[in-house]
């Protein structure tokens, strides 16, 4: 699971923002926060993985508390969310190495999107190794992994398909360095087998993944899925 930070200075809206967290698979709300100084006391006890941090904030504003955070030392993940839409407040966050920069008033899928694209970000360095050595085929795909446009999705879905779980289970496949399994996809998102396996199954007949089998000591082929470029 990852740890989410929240942190706002009007307690409904920090409310409104951990229930958006909770209900993103992989993801739950560890602390909430309304002033820098509470934020900074989540983050030096080190369990905290992600804030979303608001700009405007009674003691500080969010860029000071995350200088803040740099001189100390947190490398702590950071998203930003704040009504503050001007050219130099985002490029200091930019600077400071925000990794999105969300402005109010959003929508829950604009906010699950930048959560889903920091997930597969922190999948693709785990697959890397934190100490490895990452060649330029592994360093692009830690960039591709932040992008925020989800994966163009077969038209007309079946009944029973959602749009934003496509999108999900199409991200997954895209951002994985090799084929995975019914089970594997039901890991990384969240899902249980058996809807990751109907969503794949439909993906795999539209051409957006292609289908290869496995063969075990069973005898019994496992089948694998692998994102076909568009």
């Amino acid at each position: 699971m990852i740890d989410v930070l929240v942190v706002d200075d009007d307690f409904r809206v920090a409310e409104i923002n951990a229930k958006y967290v909770g209900k993103v698979p992989g993801f739950r709300v560890a602390a909430r926060a309304h002033s820098a100084a509470q934020a900074l006391a989540s983050v030096q006890r080190g369990t905290i993985d992600l804030v979303l941090l608001d700009h405007y904030l009674p003691d500080q504003t969010g860029l000071e508390l995350v200088h803040r955070m740099r001189e100390q030392g947190h490398g702590t993940d950071v998203i930003m969310i704040t009504a503050a839409g001007d050219v130099t407040t985002i490029q200091s966050a930019m600077r400071l190495g925000a990794l999105h920069y969300l402005v109010k008033p959003f929508t829950f899928a604009a906010l699950r999107t930048r959560l889903d694209s920091y997930a597969a970000l922190r999948r693709t360095v785990d697959r890397v190794g934190g100490r490895g050595i990452a060649g330029q085929e592994q360093v692009d795909r830690m960039f591709s992994a932040l992008r925020t446009t989800p994966a163009p999705a077969s038209p007309g879905l079946p009944s029973g398909h959602s749009e934003p779980t496509t999108d999900l289970i199409c991200r997954v496949l895209h951002h994985a360095d090799h084929p995975l399994s019914a089970h594997e996809v039901a890991a990384e998102t969240g899902l249980s087998r058996s809807t990751a396996q109907r969503y794949l199954r439909h993906l795999e007949q539209a051409g957006r993944l292609r289908l290869s089998l496995r063969y075990g000591d069973t005898g019994r082929p496992e089948h694998r899925y692998a994102w076909v470029a568009p």
